[in-house]
């Protein structure tokens, strides 16, 4: 019989390889809609920005929900997430040379079993820009 500890840790870690697959499904939806990946899973300043990508003059950090439903990944950015995106993003800026005129944004795309990703611009506004 397997220990709950063990039923944990095996459950965090088909949480975790589920949201790897949905990211890479929000990519792959991104990329067929002309954006270009700049990062992934960028950490830094105790927050991480699941994708950062590139069309034209618009950097979007884009958090990627994967869940049973598109609703139900629409509704699960909450503030705290949003407060620390918002920080990992001005660290990754920091480190960037990026000319005057390049918009930023926040964007999400929303995952669910069996249906095409929902990507929404400007699905937030990141904090201190």
């Amino acid at each position: 019989m397997t220990s709950p500890p063990d039923r944990a840790q095996a459950r965090r870690r088909a949480t975790h390889g589920r949201g790897l697959s949905a990211e890479t499904f929000a990519l792959l939806a991104l990329m067929l809609k002309g954006y270009r990946p700049l990062a992934r899973r960028y950490a830094a300043a105790g927050g991480e920005i699941d994708l950062i990508v590139r069309r034209g003059r618009t950097i979007a950090f884009v958090e990627v929900k994967a869940r049973a439903s598109l609703d139900a990944a629409a509704g699960a950015i909450d503030a705290r997430k949003r407060t620390r995106m918002s920080r990992a993003a001005r660290v990754w800026l920091a480190r960037k040379n990026l000319p005057p005129d390049v918009t930023l944004r926040a964007d999400a795309v929303f995952v669910a079993p069996r249906r095409w990703p929902r990507h929404l611009p400007n699905a937030f506004e990141l904090e201190g820009f």
